[in-house]
């Protein structure tokens, strides 16, 4: 995980989440294909495709989405001047909730959406799949924990570092707040929903990694792409998390990152043009660091 080019990255998205404060883009305006089946299919064109495109394209949602869609954002930005490109990270409950009410083109989730969500018109398209790190601090002894003991920590079965290897201590959970894709993704893959002792729940992925790496005895998760060398991962049932392990499915400790749309509301055609563009973007996402739907 290289820090500079994170910090990069960062930078960038910052600017993007300054003027996505201004509003979102409007989704009716446009007569190409409906955000459903025809965008979740859509060929491998590049940016370069529509570079007389204009108007505006506004996202909402996950923050661990923010390193992929800041570098999406940025291409698709740069082969299209006249198209102004926002990203607002609220979370991705946030982010859906500001689809179905029409105050973003696209909505960005880190989790799958539920039956209750679709029956209310929504549309998922999987962009990538991203693992979710287990961090610790960087002088914590332990290198790989169990599924199971992941479980029995968070859990509060487990309290103490020293009973999973590391030196004596006691556990400090940092979780995310309800509602975020992360947590959904953590607590459904171990088993633990409703059942987390949680020391901290943290708005975003950049806090849980910077309250980890200030505190030698606690432990998190995060999006694997946005984990940098202020804290360690663990490998999990001997598997290191990797875009290689969560490409073939060995890193257990996974979960997707969707575009989610308006079933029967067409995007405007700069919206459209940049759901195509990442759709088919896999060198960019994988320069991101999570693994492209399209060559799972």
């Amino acid at each position: 995980m290289r820090t500079k080019k994170r910090l990069l990255v960062a930078a960038m998205v910052s600017a993007l989440t300054l003027t996505s404060l201004t509003g979102c883009g409007s989704s009716s305006n446009g007569d190409s294909a409906s955000s459903g089946a025809s965008s979740g299919t859509s060929s491998s064109a590049d940016a370069s495709s529509s570079a007389d495109l204009s108007g505006s394209v506004a996202t909402d949602g996950s923050t661990s989405m923010e390193k992929v869609v800041g570098a999406l954002g940025e291409a698709f930005m740069e082969a299209n001047p006249n198209v102004k490109f926002t990203y607002n990270p609220t979370g991705s409950g946030s982010g859906i909730t500001a689809v179905t009410e029409g105050r973003c083109d696209i909505g960005l989730s880190s989790r799958a959406l539920t039956d209750d969500e679709k029956n209310q018109g929504l549309e998922e398209t999987i962009l990538a799949y991203d693992g979710i790190a287990i961090v610790v601090n960087p002088e914590n002894k332990v290198k790989d924990l169990k599924v199971s003991q992941i479980a029995d920590i968070y859990t509060g079965k487990i309290k103490n570092w020293s009973d999973v290897g590391g030196a004596k201590g006691d556990i400090v959970l940092i979780g995310r707040e309800a509602g975020s894709g992360t947590r959904d993704g953590f607590e459904s893959i171990t088993g633990t929903e409703d059942k987390c002792k949680y020391k901290q729940e943290l708005t975003s992925t950049g806090d849980v990694i910077t309250t980890v790496a200030n505190n030698p005895n606690a432990i998190g998760y995060a999006s694997l792409a946005s984990v940098d060398d202020s804290v360690k991962a663990l490998s999990v049932d001997g598997v290191a998390p990797s875009e290689d392990t969560v490409k073939d499915a060995s890193y257990k400790i996974q979960r997707p990152f969707v575009f989610v749309t308006k079933k029967d509301t067409k995007l405007s055609d700069a919206a459209q043009g940049f759901f195509d563009y990442a759709m088919g973007a896999a060198e960019t996402i994988t320069a991101a660091g999570v693994v492209p739907a399209n060559e799972k």
